[in-house]
């Protein structure tokens, strides 16, 4: 299922298309109700009218939701819009966090990563020797009146 710029998918403004794979074309888009940039991710016809491969589709954000770490992007939901034409079925989405920057590939065209560089976060800080867990985020409310 191919987004055209300026095309809609829920909530989300399509911008451009990022990049293409055997599982899904990821877009760069808008969130309009929160405003902020995110990555989305659609499975092609193709893939989509595949139970299996919708189910791994589903899994995969499942498995990544459950995951925090610098070199892993957020997900922010697996969304499923009805499809704009007749005879077509839904288009499953999976929306992420928007990481700007060079791709993989492009990198290692570069040349291989200085050793130095392997074992580190984006941030430059040294990777932790176990993943982090997670924590849930939460807000003090003050139980004393004003």
């Amino acid at each position: 299922m191919s987004l055209p710029p300026g095309s809609r998918l829920g909530l989300y403004d399509v911008i451009a298309l990022i990049g293409a794979g055997g599982m899904g074309e990821v877009y760069r888009a808008r969130d309009a109700r929160l405003e902020r940039y995110v990555a989305i991710k659609v499975l092609p016809d193709l893939v989509s009218s595949d139970p299996e491969r919708v189910a791994r589709f589903e899994r995969e954000a499942r498995a990544l939701a459950t995951l925090i770490h610098p070199n892993i992007a957020t997900i922010h939901g697996l969304e499923e819009v009805a499809a704009a034409r007749p005879g077509q079925g839904p288009i499953k989405a999976l929306i992420m966090e928007l990481v700007e920057g060079e791709t993989l590939a492009d990198r290692l065209d570069q040349g291989p990563l200085p050793l130095d560089r392997r074992s580190r976060s984006p941030d430059r800080s040294p990777m932790p020797s176990k993943p982090p867990t997670r924590r849930a985020s939460s807000i003090a409310i003050s139980s004393r009146p004003t």
